[in-house]
């Protein structure tokens, strides 16, 4: 059996294109999703094209038990779990003067909160396998802040200091935890913006251009592949030079 890697938050954008270019370089896809849709299924056909499985997992990554189960369930369909991408993320952004405490209890739930409690699940069964790799996608802003987005910045953030400490803890078990700090990345989360707002983005980047998704999961593929063997406890931005 080849090498099994849960992606959360598959479906689209970051996620989904982390999870097709893993899946051409031969790796058994999980994806894990939160509500039926039709992207999920067309990401699963995608997936299947290049030739390897494609197991769908229900799941909201807020909710521990939910985690646990849908855990079990890729346990009990493959018997392993070789990569962890923690990937699920929203955004709620509005100036903390006037941001409801609902909405930032939200972001953190999902961003911060949910990334452990998948890595929590997972972590055993990779540390009896005295092997796995988890990549733990944060964002630039959780290195710089970013004004209108507290919840965001403090959840992406706290991501960081989970990938580093958890890199600590079980890097004599063979695992290795990096983060991937993205920066503008032309996805659906930034497909709100106005066009005239992503020029004035792109001006601000040395490179000129917003990145998009395959960016991000090309450092993804070097991170779970035997290249990047030495290298734990790590935080890459993906942003063309943004952050320096």
């Amino acid at each position: 059996m080849g090498k099994v890697a849960l992606i959360t938050g598959a479906t689209r954008g970051i996620g989904k294109q982390i999870a097709l270019t893993l899946s051409q370089e031969g790796y058994d896809i999980v994806i894990n999703y939160r509500t039926e849709n039709d992207d999920l299924k067309n990401t699963k056909k995608e997936i299947e094209k290049n030739g390897v499985k494609c197991f769908a997992v229900q799941g909201d990554v807020s909710n521990f038990e939910e985690c646990e189960r849908f855990v079990k369930e890729i346990i009990d369909e493959y018997g392993k779990i070789d990569i962890l991408v923690n990937n699920a993320g929203i955004t709620k952004d509005m100036l903390l003067a006037r941001m409801k405490k609902e909405d930032f209890e939200q972001v953190i739930n999902v961003n911060l909160v949910g990334t452990f409690n998948v890595t929590k699940n997972v972590i055993n069964y990779m540390m009896k396998a005295r092997s796995g790799r988890i990549i733990n996608i944060s964002s630039v802003v959780g290195v710089s802040g970013n004004a209108g987005q507290t919840n965001y910045s403090a959840s992406k953030a706290g991501i960081i200091g989970f990938t580093k400490s958890l890199a600590k803890e079980v890097g004599s078990r063979g695992i290795l935890v990096n983060a991937v700090a993205p920066g503008f990345i032309d996805t659906q989360m930034t497909d709100v913006l106005k066009d005239d707002i992503k020029d004035e983005i792109a001006k601000s980047i040395p490179l000129k251009r917003m990145g998009n998704p395959k960016d991000v999961a090309n450092v993804v593929k070097f991170l779970v592949s035997d290249d990047s063997a030495y290298i734990t406890g790590q935080v890459i931005n993906v942003d063309g030079g943004m952050l320096m």
